[in-house]
């Protein structure tokens, strides 16, 4: 996210009207809206990790058993 020096006149404004209706001034907005986009980029990459696949369950094998010719 950008410093508020970096912003223009424009989005200045309008995060300073979210952050008076939230209640806060703009820089500790700014700073609690950064640490959400970096919280969900983490829960992002989090998901992304594939899970290691687990074995098959007794039955899953005994079904494969099964299913094999004699």
């Amino acid at each position: 996210m950008k410093t508020p020096k970096n912003l223009s006149e424009g989005k200045r404004a309008y995060e300073a009207k979210r952050a008076a209706k939230a209640g806060m001034s703009l820089e500790k907005w700014l700073s609690s809206k950064q640490r959400q986009q970096e919280a969900e980029t983490r829960a992002k990459e989090k998901a992304a990790v594939p899970k290691p696949a687990k074995k098959p369950g007794l039955f899953a094998r005994l079904l494969e058993r099964a299913q094999k010719p004699l």
